[in-house]
């Protein structure tokens, strides 16, 4: 009901997708990288196992950094499916909010990962890290409405965001959304920055943990 033209000079439903997509992704990596890779250090220490065969430490870890890549991968590929059936991809180069979207999943979710490779016991942290960090990033990344309609003292949580990142970038690939060439490659920086930084520490870590 808000027209054609609700936001950017297109349809709400335009608007909310890419970003709806993006979210989807951050959920699945927050699920992936937290109590599982806890699990495989403590609860059930299948990363020992692992380590006890001929597998060096770093080879565990991309092991199962590349694992939930395929799976973040795959679920925005049906994702973005639905988003076609439903015409909500109105640009030609639609498909490539998938990258985006597995992008925001490795930005976020790799170092988590790292994070919970730290942790010796489970008090809170993996819970709060769901209620406080995505639930809020969820909701004050740009991703229901723009980020320009929040409080000035409030809009630094988008910017330092893998969510609104990776959003604003999918809304470039989904409808052409009108931003400077210099704040698209700093979203494509910002999340592959991450992704590289938590993936090393996350090798890291797990080399002094197992070894």
């Amino acid at each position: 009901n808000l027209g054609d033209d609700a936001v950017d000079g297109i349809g709400y439903l335009a608007f909310v997708a890419p970003a709806l997509l993006c979210s989807a992704a951050m959920t699945i990596a927050s699920e992936e990288f937290s109590y599982p890779v806890f699990g495989g250090y403590k609860w059930n220490p299948i990363f020992t196992g692992m380590h006890a065969a001929p597998l060096r430490p770093q080879q565990i870890v991309d092991g199962v950094v590349i694992s939930v890549i395929v799976r973040i991968l795959l679920s925005s590929v049906v994702y973005y499916l639905f988003m076609l059936l439903f015409g909500a991809v109105p640009g030609p180069a639609g498909a490539l909010t998938i990258v985006a979207a597995t992008l925001v999943g490795t930005a976020f979710g790799v170092p988590l990962m790292a994070y919970v490779s730290t942790l010796r016991n489970d008090t809170g942290q993996l819970a709060s890290i769901m209620r406080f960090v995505v639930l809020p990033l969820t909701l004050f990344s740009g991703t229901f409405f723009p980020l320009t309609q929040m409080p000035v003292f409030l809009q630094w949580i988008g910017w330092i965001s893998p969510l609104w990142h990776g959003t604003e970038l999918a809304r470039v690939f989904a409808y052409g959304s009108p931003e400077p060439i210099w704040l698209t490659i700093t979203h494509v920086v910002v999340l592959v920055g991450c992704t590289l930084l938590g993936w090393a520490l996350a090798r890291r870590i797990a080399v002094g943990r197992l070894e």
